[in-house]
């Protein structure tokens, strides 16, 4: 089998049949080492797992596919996920808080993103109950990874839900890859201090502010048998400046001259830092039979400020995810459980129920999962790729007292086809959920057409899906928009205030009833990508792709009252049951007078203030947008990577006789033209990186009401870093500057203010 399989690929564009189901690519792959390599090895050679379940080289991938190696992550000035992220090309990162990150592919981000799927060595990561991901949720150390996957389009044919707009894969490296072949052990201490500018916003002349962490990992090999890591980690950083003032009055740009947005005033809360530590251990046993059992386990804690359409909540202290997982690869065959434990409290900082008390925003879930998958090669031309998998989760949460557990199963097929300069990749995906009706179909097509082994063509098509969360089906709570002042009423009819004493002098809070909606059928999208690949003299790599992404059913929080209406007669929430505005017959509640007068108050009252929110599935949307890049090394030491995306303004479709037109006032409008570009320098003696990210103007309406849309202008981040490694490479010290020019950033029109930080590191190998 082996020798069938390297006649078929050839000259190392392809790895064998016992190494395509490990977790991570073989030890020897140049790109994935912190020390510079002997020889430059091309890019489209990086080996790759996120794509296919499978290994395969870069430029082999059915999908189109970004790598940010290990060296790139240890010289870079990033200072979170979101800052090593953002050079991606398609990929929109916004960090609105000290801790808050969201990222989504190729459509526009906004806070709560929850259509890119996140995985840590191939486990889910992602927050089951919405779908988001808290980056700080991560128990990896920096040192331990990798490298990081980010396929740049869906991928629910391989991974089932939430791969809706791409997928995330953070790889560690195993225990025996870490210490290396001639040594028994190593051990890697960093610690990071540093401040940033907070002269902006709410914090103008109150000094900087101060971030500081360690990292530590204990890495050993006794045997031939046994390796393992134990890591563990803590970062802690003072709040960022919050924008204040007045957001300004503008023409709303998705409907030139019906109307305009913006207007509202800066809210002032408390704001809050971040404190995040983490633990994390994994054991790896070597079978005498060839396969491999690995153990690990962690957790991860947070705290501080998640933004959300009903403002901001604060994670408390004591926040945390666990996880345990245990895994078998032999050759092409893999099993593996895990299970997430997810336990966190966190109060709204603006939005109250109607006693006056924070909305709360409690979550406890348990995630069980367990998949089993296998990958063979049939008749020298197919490599085939099957497996499947069951999920079961547990959920309490505050905010959907209804919501209980629900079962989730899917099963992919995977054909990849092989005839001289053409390969071809037919795979499908069926899943199942509890919440969902009818099974969901992800088919995936891709052909591939190679005239030289460095350059290949592709065209592909696939099919992706969200389910509806359980906060989407079960969300159940009240919350105050306006405080009704009661005198108004009894000023213009006293009667209907005798008997009531002081009640002229009473205000009563109003607001809509948030429910969730078990009617939602799945989001889906349809993607269509052509693309090209090329290495020229082993050392330059371009990229080019250009992609339509056709997003239905799209599952959307609506507070307009006529939008729900229509939508209940199209078999959504019944407005018999979920009235969407107020009236004689649904007054509001705690309503003192006859309820005939909410009748006569609608057109100056109740005509903007809907009685009933809810989630709904919308008409379909386009986003296309085109990707270029290019990445030379100049040595094995100096690389440079160049990357460009334009995504074109969302465009609604038209919408089936039974669904709701996708309303202009729920579209967010992503930055149009992106630049990236980065210097790497990984030398023996000294590193570093200078990077510059440029990003158009977006405009943003996914936070509380229309008063609040706007857009944020466009700015240009440059950042650098540099170090020096002392005493044979034990010792690293490093100076890392993110916003060299001190600009005031803001990445989301209602985020933080984003200014200069220094962050000095020391590193220690022993």
């Amino acid at each position: 089998m082996k020798r069938s399989l390297l006649a078929l690929f050839g000259a190392g564009v392809f790895v064998t049949v016992p190494a395509l189901a490990q977790e991570n690519p073989p030890a020897a792959a140049p790109a994935a080492q912190e020390e510079p390599a002997d020889d430059t090895v091309k890019r489209e050679e990086v080996v790759v797992v996120t794509a296919s379940k499978v290994e395969t080289t870069l430029i082999n991938a059915p999908a189109t596919i970004s790598v940010i190696t290990s060296d790139r992550i240890a010289n870079s000035a990033a200072q979170n996920y979101g800052d090593l992220l953002r050079s991606v090309p398609g990929l929109n990162v916004i960090q609105m808080s000290a801790r808050d990150i969201n990222v989504t592919t190729r459509q526009s981000t906004n806070t709560l993103a929850n259509t890119q799927l996140t995985l840590l060595d191939g486990r889910s990561i992602y927050l089951d109950f919405f779908g988001l991901v808290l980056w700080d949720y991560v128990p990896s150390n920096p040192d331990d990874i990798k490298q990081i996957e980010v396929v740049r389009g869906p991928a629910s044919a391989v991974w089932g839900a939430n791969a809706l707009t791409g997928v995330v894969n953070i790889i560690t490296k195993t225990p025996r890859e870490t210490v290396g072949d001639d040594k028994k052990g190593l051990t890697t201490v960093s610690l990071t201090g540093g401040f940033f500018d907070r002269d902006a916003g709410d914090t103008v002349d109150e000094g900087s502010g101060t971030t500081f962490g360690a990292n530590a990992s204990v890495s050993q090999a006794p045997s031939d048998k046994i390796s393992y890591r134990i890591s563990a980690g803590y970062f802690n950083s003072d709040a960022l400046p919050r924008p204040t003032g007045r957001i300004p009055v503008i023409d709303d740009p998705r409907v030139p001259g019906s109307a305009t947005v913006g207007g509202g005033t800066y809210p002032p809360f408390e704001n809050q830092g971040t404190s995040q530590p983490k633990f994390d251990a994994r054991l790896d046993q070597e079978l005498g039979n060839g396969g491999r059992l690995s153990y690990s386990a962690g957790v991860a804690g947070t705290e501080g400020i998640v933004h959300s359409g009903i403002g901001p909540f604060d994670i408390q202290s004591g926040s945390f995810l666990g996880y345990g997982r245990v895994a078998y690869n032999k050759g092409g065959f893999k099993m593996a459980g895990f299970v997430n434990l997810l336990d966190s409290e966190a109060p709204n900082l603006l939005t109250a129920d109607l006693q006056g008390n924070p909305i709360q925003l409690n979550f406890n879930t348990n995630t069980y999962d367990f998949e089993i998958g296998h990958t063979m090669v049939v008749g020298g031309k197919h490599i085939l790729t099957f497996g499947g998998n069951v999920r079961y989760n547990d959920f309490e949460i505050s905010i959907a007292p209804d919501a209980d557990n629900r079962t989730e199963f899917g099963a992919y097929f995977q054909d990849e086809i092989f005839f001289d300069k053409f390969r071809f990749v037919l795979g499908a995906r069926v899943d199942k959920f509890d919440n969902i009706e009818d099974p969901v179909f992800s088919p995936r097509l891709s052909a591939m057409f190679k005239p030289a082994p460095d350059h290949a063509f592709r065209a592909s098509f696939n099919m992706a899906f969200r389910a509806p969360s359980v906060i989407n089906n079960f969300a159940d709570f009240e919350f105050a928009l306006l405080q009704f002042p009661l005198g108004a009423v009894c000023q213009v009819a006293p009667p209907v205030c005798a008997g009531q004493p002081g009640i002229a002098t009473r205000t009563l809070p109003m607001g809509p009833h948030f429910l969730g909606n078990p009617n939602l059928e799945e989001e889906s999208l349809t993607a269509y990508e052509v693309g090209y690949t090329g290495t020229f003299g082993g050392k330059t790599t371009v990229g080019l792709s250009y992609y339509i992404n056709d997003s239905d059913n799209n599952i959307n929080f609506i507070s307009s009252p006529a939008v729900i209406a229509t939508g209940g007669a199209n078999g959504m929430l019944d407005p018999a049951l979920y009235p969407p505005i107020y009236t004689s017959r649904n007054p509001p509640p705690g309503w003192p007078f006859p309820p005939i007068l909410v009748d006569a108050l609608r057109p100056v009252v109740f005509g903007a203030l809907p009685a009933t929110v809810t989630y709904m599935n919308l008409g379909p949307i386009r986003n296309q947008g085109v990707e270029v890049s290019l990445d030379h090394s100049f040595t094995n030491e100096v690389s440079v990577a160049l990357n460009y995306s334009w995504q074109d303004d969302p465009e609604v479709l038209d919408a089936d006789p039974d669904q709701i037109p996708y309303p202009a006032e729920e579209i967010s409008l992503p930055p149009t033209n992106r630049f990236n570009a980065a210097v790497n320098l990984g030398g023996k003696r000294f590193i570093g990186s200078l990077s510059v990210n440029y990003s158009d103007e977006a405009f943003w309406s996914d936070v509380l009401t229309s008063a609040f849309n706007g857009f944020t202008d466009s700015y240009t981040l440059f950042n650098g870093s540099f170090g020096v490694r002392w005493a044979n490479g034990k010792v690293t010290t490093s100076v890392k500057v993110n916003n060299i020019l001190n600009e005031e950033i803001q990445q989301h029109n209602f985020g933080d203010i984003l200014k200069r930080s220094v962050v000095g590191e020391v590193r220690f190998k022993f």
